[in-house]
């Protein structure tokens, strides 16, 4: 009898690893989306050829193996050169909002517009994700389902940034061919920014898995929602892999977009932090109706488990893979939602430097006065320092930053305290403190108009700073549209 207790125990007890319920308690950290597709939601994609939509950051953390060999995963069959990319690089840079990267080992780049896929005797699958760090006790997603006896990839797709995550925000990237998979690597962020038919021709399943930061002007949720469309027209089911927001599920600033501001940058109406997960927010796409074609897509979102609302991403017990190139470290996807209003400028976001985002700058100002005039301001969880810098060209980074070559002054940002952090309304005093501290000239040219109102979603924030307004009477007039955005969305939210 003992025996046989014992053997039922330990059964027991695997059948409760295996189970979502199972990582809610004492669990040492989130379990992301990809980990769980293999093993409660294998149905989804066995025997089906795949196509990915991805990048770097579809990372998969292997827990307790010590090399890239040896964790619970089915066996390698050999890597997909974005991973040996990975491996290789010591310090693999990271862009914010654009950009492309391919797999193969031959090709430099990849397109985000569409996908192709290849022949095979089971179903396709594809996906659409982007690379970055990968350490030993790491595998890509690309590798793990190729490595996968009963999937096929057939297609691999790369956004901005591309498939290694290596290319220049908004620089357009080439098609070309996984080495290790022999599938075609198709970018959408070139000439087609969506899959084709035709890059659709050999796959049953479509997956989308890469890291979001939680903010409107981050252009891998349109790649997602273009890709929605494709997959409806195909008639295959839509996978997104979900992944945890940085910014946690709870902070929500800034105006909601109006239409006339409908931009690559900020292709929905929502603030712009909206504290939804990419899984969530491809929900609330599908169910708003935000753009034609999605109301017959098959969407599956494959949830996380462990993860909760209130948990910023220094919580979840996960490394942080750069999602791109000007996005290096957790810190700057803290602060990255409110300091790249400066796009919206002539001054420097940082750019052309090893610290974009967390220093900023202009021609003209004095940034020590700045910097103490922000830190009277007593903004939660910032201190700011004054600093000169040279933004300079960086491949990989930004080849041609604004004031490239010039010596200027301006601001080092650093986060003191994520928790009591409220990055978009910092933004509006950082913005509204440099404008000051220009002179009459330096004011009537600071604005990029057409810049600044994509990112504020509106051309409210350039004008009441331009008019003088406090950033506290700015940040104040968002609450309406905070509050029925938090509405709006509640039917959409997965976890608590």
């Amino acid at each position: 009898m003992r025996p046989i207790i014992f053997s039922m125990l330990i059964s027991t007890l695997l059948l409760a690893c295996a189970s979502p319920e199972s990582h809610d308690v004492d669990q040492d950290r989130v379990i992301i989306g990809a980990e769980r597709l293999l093993t409660d939601y294998r149905e989804l994609v066995e025997g089906k050829r795949v196509g990915i939509i991805t990048n770097h950051s579809a990372i998969i953390v292997r827990d307790g193996s010590k090399n890239a060999n040896d964790a619970g995963f089915p066996g390698n069959g050999g890597k997909s050169q974005l991973s040996e990319d990975i491996e290789n690089s010591d310090n693999i840079v990271d862009s914010d909002v654009s950009g492309s990267s391919g797999i193969s080992g031959n090709a430099s780049s990849i397109s985000n517009d569409g996908a192709s896929s290849t022949a095979g005797s089971s179903s396709n699958v594809s996906s659409t994700g982007s690379t970055s760090n990968m350490s030993a006790n790491t595998i890509h997603l690309i590798d793990l389902l190729h490595a996968d006896p009963d999937i096929t990839v057939t297609a691999l797709f790369g956004p901005e940034h591309g498939l290694r995550g290596q290319a220049d925000a908004g620089e357009p990237v080439s098609d070309s061919v996984d080495d290790l998979t022999g599938a075609p690597i198709f970018s959408l962020y070139g000439e087609t920014r969506r899959p084709t038919a035709e890059m659709l021709a050999n796959v049953d399943v479509l997956i989308f898995d890469m890291q979001d930061v939680g903010t409107r002007f981050y252009t891998y949720p349109a790649t997602m929602a273009r890709s929605m469309i494709s997959a409806a027209e195909a008639g295959i089911p839509f996978l997104v892999l979900d992944r945890p927001n940085p910014l946690g599920g709870n902070r929500i600033e800034g105006f909601i977009r109006e239409d006339q501001y409908t931009s690559g940058i900020g292709l929905f109406p929502t603030p712009v932090t909206h504290g939804m997960t990419v899984g969530e927010l491809a929900r609330m796409i599908q169910g708003e109706q935000w753009l034609d074609g999605l109301a017959d897509v098959d969407l599956h979102v494959i949830e996380m488990s462990g993860w909760t609302r209130d948990m910023l991403w220094t919580s979840t017990g996960l490394p942080w893979v750069p999602p791109s190139p000007n996005i290096p470290d957790i810190e700057t996807a803290f602060i990255y939602p409110g300091t790249c209003y400066f796009e919206g400028t002539t001054g420097s976001e940082g750019r052309g430097t090893y610290r974009p985002f967390l220093q900023v700058g202009d021609a003209g100002v004095d940034g020590e006065a700045i910097a103490t005039n922000l830190n009277q301001r007593n903004i939660g969880g910032l201190q700011f320092n004054d600093i000169s810098f040279t933004p300079v060209s960086i491949p990989g980074m930004d080849r041609n930053p604004k004031l490239m070559d010039q010596l200027i002054e301006g601001i080092e940002i650093s986060v003191s305290d994520e928790e009591v952090l409220y990055p978009v309304a910092a933004g509006i005093h950082i913005l509204e403190a440099f404008y000051n501290a220009h002179s009459e000239e330096g004011k009537a040219r600071f604005f990029n108009l057409r810049g600044m109102q994509v990112r504020a979603g509106n051309d409210l924030v350039q004008q009441m700073i331009q008019d003088g307004h406090p950033a506290d009477e700015i940040i104040e007039l968002w609450e309406d549209d905070v509050n029925r955005f938090r509405e709006q969305r509640q039917p959409y939210l997965i976890y608590k």
